[in-house]
């Protein structure tokens, strides 16, 4: 049953007749100890009276035997053993009785009897059981038939009640299905009973959260349109230039440019996939890293492009230290740092890899999307940190909060790229709860990336 108004009414209902039920046990076993009590006092009375009543018995029943309205029974003997009176001759009661009351069972069913004895005779009074029981049920029926007419009603009331309670849910859900698709703005949650009330607050944060990732996929989608253009407008320009090759050279540097633009093309598809892959999602699967091994796996793979610039890129310091995270994001996070490096500094400089494990830091700049300028954030904690530095251009301070920034790229910036690098670095490293900081390299020239990361243990 999966219906809230139909398991509603079925408990409800349900209980209204279990407790009914329990209600009229008792009521029955209540009247029937009254009906004990009562006629319990009247066998007690009858043989009372007749225990003081000069007059001889005689064998002769008082009243007829088929008289059904008389259901007490009496019995009389005298001292010595013999019945002087019976009142009904059919009666299958014993020879002899007990004095006071007694439960004696029968031919006839279970009888009450209650025996005196007087000078000269000893009196039995005795009355069948099923009077009594008869009696109870007559009592308990008809104080439940007021109850058993009123069930209908009573359930009638349950189902309006029960309609009525879930009337802002029904409203809800009509409202709901009458939204259009792109209509994200708040659910109202005036007059709303308090168990509704956290489920709209709860769908209107779920809204909120859908319209701020729709709203960045659509600024993604936007730029993503706005950077493509220009290489495949390029590329369209380029392939122009091939067909208007009029010998093998101008085909051949035709071809070169063609076959670069296309490098650069995919480069920016593939770093707008990552930071599509690195956007708002889950908590990311996290395992147990050593950092060390994923430094030296990217940078392996990246010493060909450095020698390809006459770059000297090393790893000069790697301590092992162990971190929780994404085994692919820190890889992609570490290969955007170290391809930026060598990508951007020129031929025959230098790019360090360094990993080191230390203590608490002094109050580190972590750059923010909602502050053009640095925050600082004292951490106590020990960190692990990731650190890219090289000889190149550097960036300005005023220019390293933008850098982040999708798709931007420095005026004059040499190679070409498409923008997203950084970006994408500090999408994971925010999925990492790490800590961002740029600054200049050593002795003021080039650029110092440092990833900051709280050991395995701390998270």
């Amino acid at each position: 049953m999966r219906s809230i108004r139909a398991r509603l009414l079925a408990w409800l209902i349900g209980g209204v007749v279990l407790i009914g039920i329990a209600g009229g046990w008792i009521v029955y076993r209540n009247a029937l100890e009254e009906a004990d009590a009562f006629f319990d006092y009247h066998l007690r009375q009858t043989a009372l009276v007749l225990r003081d009543e000069p007059v001889e018995y005689s064998l002769a029943p008082r009243l007829p035997a088929n008289d059904a309205s008389y259901d007490f029974v009496v019995q009389v003997w005298s001292l010595d053993g013999v019945r002087v009176y019976l009142s009904r001759p059919h009666s299958v009661l014993p020879e002899v009785t007990t004095l006071g009351f007694s439960t004696v069972s029968t031919q006839e069913g279970l009888w009450r009897v209650f025996g005196t004895q007087a000078l000269t005779k000893v009196i039995q009074v005795a009355q069948p059981m099923h009077v009594r029981k008869q009696q109870a049920v007559d009592l308990a029926l008809k104080t439940l038939r007021p109850f058993a007419l009123l069930l209908p009603v009573l359930g009638f009331l349950i189902w309006l009640a029960v309609g009525s309670a879930l009337q802002p849910l029904k409203r809800l859900t009509t409202l709901v299905k009458a939204r259009r698709v792109d209509a994200l703005d708040p659910l109202p949650n005036e007059r709303l009973p308090d168990e509704v009330t956290p489920l709209v607050g709860a769908l209107n944060e779920l809204l909120v959260r859908l319209d701020a990732a729709l709203t960045r996929e659509r600024a993604f989608m936007a730029d993503a349109a706005h950077e493509l253009r220009t290489p495949l407008t390029a590329l369209h320009l380029q392939m122009g230039t091939l067909a208007r090759a009029t010998n093998e050279a101008e085909r051949n540097d035709a071809m070169a440019k063609l076959s670069e633009g296309v490098q650069r093309g995919i480069h920016l598809v593939e770093q707008m996939l990552s930071f599509a892959r690195q956007g708002p999602r889950t908590e990311p699967g996290r395992v147990h890293l050593p950092l060390a091994d994923i430094v030296r796996e990217v940078v392996a793979e990246l010493v060909p492009f450095a020698d390809a610039k006459h770059i000297d890129l090393g790893i000069s310091n790697l301590e092992s230290a162990t971190v929780l995270g994404d085994p692919d994001a820190l890889r992609t996070l570490t290969r955007n740092l170290v391809d930026n490096a060598v990508r951007y500094t020129p031929d025959g400089g230098r790019v360090d890899v360094f990993v080191e494990n230390h203590g608490p830091p002094a109050p580190e700049a972590r750059v923010s999307d909602a502050q053009p300028s640095s925050e600082h954030v004292l951490t106590a904690a020990p960190q692990i940190v990731l650190r890219v530095v090289d000889n190149g251009p550097g960036i300005p301070p005023e220019e390293r909060t933008r850098v982040l920034d999708r798709f931007y790229r420095r005026p004059g910036t040499s190679p070409a790229g498409s923008g997203l690098g950084m970006a994408i670095v500090k999408a994971i490293a925010d999925a990492h709860n790490a800590i961002l900081k740029l600054d200049a390299g050593p002795d003021g020239k080039g650029l110092s990336v440092s990833v900051l990361f709280a050991p395995a243990s701390n998270q």
